[in-house]
């Protein structure tokens, strides 16, 4: 039987693109010529949800539960007609179908507010800068906001944007309190949900529908949807993978959790499909699947005999964004912070440059899992040809490259085939602060299409960063960063606090060193995270080496990731929270770097014991690098014209031309020698390559031209030394 695939991302992740796993698992399934469909589910409920005909039933369907709610919730529910009437138009505005609406909202007397709109002031003051079709996402994404409050208070409390019953799927060990509430009466939210799915099923008639659970605010949503395919299509086959069922179902022995599901598959995703689909047309037996959870005699059984390797990176095909609803996604801004305005602003076409992460052994990371440590990289043009295929599909030329951290030398290499294809894109990655981003690569990757880029920071000390094994230190981040601002792409670091052994005194002296990098504006957004322990990480596995204790290392029969634990050599971390936030939001907004650090926090908190021109005394050391017979020398700084008579050579860059005076002899050589090092020519010259055509030429002396007056501008406004 030949198998009907329906592939289903659960409610709900985000608001402005696809979660890409279900398109990634489509364009490979593509090249094997196996009958797909796709769709979100979350975004599928927020479009019904979030309309006019929705918001009416909504309210009339809770008028009772109103009248026991907060004032917030009354308040609400007594301006439901303004919500009714203008839910359609910011719905549109949102998906960018109807822009001029931007100027009603941001009068503020058009939309209805809520608790949500009590700081608005100071949030008018954190988006002074934006323009009014920003101003008015921001105030629409409000609006929508009040309304999440009223339906999470009022209608199910499960509710949330990016998130489904999240709390339930996090550190679920045991499957008790998820299986009882599986077994409760279906939710407004989740009555919504099935209907959308069984009109897809009866569309497309699947044979088997597997869901894509990245986070744990997608695993009730989809054992939900599964529970109910099991009473209304018992025929179809249910399967189950994703970056949840990755981390935290490895060791699963519940048998109770295959009442919603049939199969749940770990780590990448496109051999145990091909192996699943040759199971259920009956041409291999059961212990033959590839990393797949199953029963087996009612028992819960991995079975993974299958012999055939993964798919190679180069074979996984182009990602196949095509029938879901790409017009329908909503921009919006919800908080001040660049880099989460890029996460949820915008459609992104998703992509992947390597699989797994190059470095690997970051000592808080799941290093031992197949996602990280299991390294495999495209090449250059397979990965511009698969832009060049998403762009003609989706029409969106906007891509964010997913990885767990960018390699440099493929950055550098894609970034040479976009502008050797002349391909206008625009592009952001995570990437570790490596010494090998000097200032010619940030340059090369900004005039490619790249806008930003995120890495971890982490600790910002170098004890705690060789302890986590992140292969920088301070300097060198202060370093990147630097290089990066000045080529115009926006940084944003990942901090962490409350690593095992981090003292108070390294908690504030971290700090101290995020206020200085933001005052010399090498970070222009940054974000700080609580360190978590988990089972797939060298600190969860080995935490005497770290000195912590775990207090709960046994896997529990459902899932098993996040592990509690004690520090007693650290700090009281739990203290730092709020007051590290509250810092971090003025400095992002450039103000209060002069506050004394006591001023951010309850607590008592020792003064930072580091001096506080720290990172501007390591910007203003040399960076000490010395060109390469090997380096590649390339040209983006526009033609390149000699007048003989003025002795002057002339580049024409976008905003103006600028002339160098330059002998002849030489002028009329870097004419045609800068016109073959332009990328579209793809013959790049090595230094040695370039010293040895001045030299054929009948040039002398070329070190001493190499490092003269003309050479050192001409490097300032576009000759790059890779």
């Amino acid at each position: 039987m030949k198998q009907q695939i329906l592939l289903v991302s659960p409610p709900f992740t985000q608001l402005n693109t696809p979660y890409p796993a279900t398109a990634y698992l489509k364009g490979f399934l593509n090249t094997q010529g196996v009958s797909v469909q796709q769709m979100d589910l979350g975004m599928e409920t927020i479009l019904v949800l979030f309309s006019k005909a929705g918001l009416e039933k909504l309210f009339s369907d809770h008028t009772h539960s109103v009248s026991i709610g907060s004032a917030n919730a009354k308040r609400i529910f007594t301006l439901q007609e303004n919500y009714i009437n203008t839910i359609d138009p910011v719905i549109r505005f949102l998906q960018d179908q109807d822009p001029t609406l931007a100027y009603l909202i941001c009068e503020r007397n058009f939309l209805p507010e809520a608790s949500k709109f009590e700081q608005i002031e100071d949030l008018e003051w954190a988006f002074g800068t934006m323009g009014i079709r920003d101003q008015a996402r921001h105030i629409a994404t409000l609006y929508l906001e009040d309304l999440s409050d009223f339906i999470t208070e009022v209608v199910d409390p499960h509710f949330g944007f990016s998130r489904y019953a999240e709390r339930l799927g996090m550190s679920a060990h045991s499957f008790d309190v998820l299986y009882g509430e599986l077994h409760k009466p279906t939710t407004y939210i989740a009555d919504l949900m099935l209907a959308l799915l069984q009109k897809r099923i009866e569309e497309c008639k699947p044979t088997l529908v597997c869901f894509s659970v990245p986070f744990p605010g997608n695993l009730f949503a989809a054992l939900k949807c599964g529970q109910w395919l099991k009473e209304n299509y018992p025929d179809i086959r249910i399967g189950m993978g994703g970056g949840y069922p990755n981390t935290e179902l490895r060791s699963i022995s519940d048998a109770r959790v295959f009442q919603f599901v049939d199969f749940i598959s770990l780590d990448d995703g496109e051999a145990p499909m091909m192996e699943l689909l040759s199971y259920l047309d009956g041409h291999i037996d059961v212990s033959m699947l590839k990393r797949t959870f199953c029963l087996v005699d009612s028992v819960v059984t991995y079975c993974n005999g299958c012999l055939r390797p993964d798919v190679k990176q180069e074979n996984v095909g182009t990602p196949d964004y095509s029938d879901l609803p790409l017009k329908k996604y909503l921009s919006v801004i919800q908080l001040p912070n660049p880099m989460h305005r890029l996460w949820s602003d915008g459609r992104w076409n998703k992509l992947t440059m390597a699989h797994g992460c190059y470095w690997g052994k970051c000592t808080f990371c799941d290093i031992s899992l197949d996602y990280i440590k299991n390294y495999e990289a495209s090449s250059a043009t397979v990965i511009v040809d698969r832009m060049e295929t998403l762009i003609a599909q989706t029409g969106e030329r906007g891509f964010h490259f997913v990885d767990e951290a960018a390699p440099p030398a493929l950055m550098k290499a894609v970034a040479l085939e976009i502008l050797s294809r002349k391909l206008v894109v625009t592009w952001w990655t995570n990437i570790r602060f490596e010494k090998s981003f000097h200032f010619d690569v940030c340059r090369l990757l900004a005039a490619s299409g790249c806008i930003a880029v995120s890495g971890g920071l982490e600790v910002a000390s170098d004890r705690l960063l060789q302890l986590i094994a992140k292969g920088v230190t301070v300097e060198q981040v202060a370093r990147v960063t630097d290089y990066f601002n000045r080529a115009g792409i926006m940084v944003h670091a990942y901090l962490m606090y409350g690593f095992p052994t981090q003292t108070e005194q390294e908690t504030i002296d971290s700090l101290e060193v995020v206020r200085q990098m933001f005052e010399q504006n090498i970070l222009q957004s940054a974000f700080w995270h609580r360190f978590a322990m988990t089972a797939h990480s060298p600190v969860g596995m080995y935490p005497d080496k770290f000195k912590v204790k775990t207090l709960n290392p046994e896997a529990g029969t459902f899932a098993h990731n996040d592990l509690d634990h004690d520090d007693p050599s650290g700090g009281e971390h739990h203290l730092f929270s709020a007051g590290l936030k509250k810092s971090l939001y003025n400095y992002m907004h450039g103000i209060c770097f002069d506050l004394p650090m006591q001023s951010w926090f309850d607590h008592k908190v020792p003064e930072t014991s580091l001096p506080s021109d720290l990172i501007e005394q390591y910007l203003a050391r040399p960076d000490g690098r010395e060109t390469k017979a090997t380096d590649l020398v390339i040209w983006i700084g526009g033609p390149v014209t000699y007048d003989v008579v003025r002795s002057t050579l002339s580049i024409a860059a976008r905003q103006q031309t600028i002339e160098i005076r330059c002998p002849q002899s030489e002028g009329l050589w870097l004419v045609e020698v800068l016109d073959a090092m332009t990328p579209v020519r793809k013959t790049p010259y090595t230094y040695r390559s370039l010293q040895e055509n001045y030299d054929l030429n009948g040039l002398h002396d070329f070190t001493l031209f190499w490092y003269g007056g003309v050479m050192e501008e001409l490097k300032r406004v576009g000759l790059l030394v890779l």
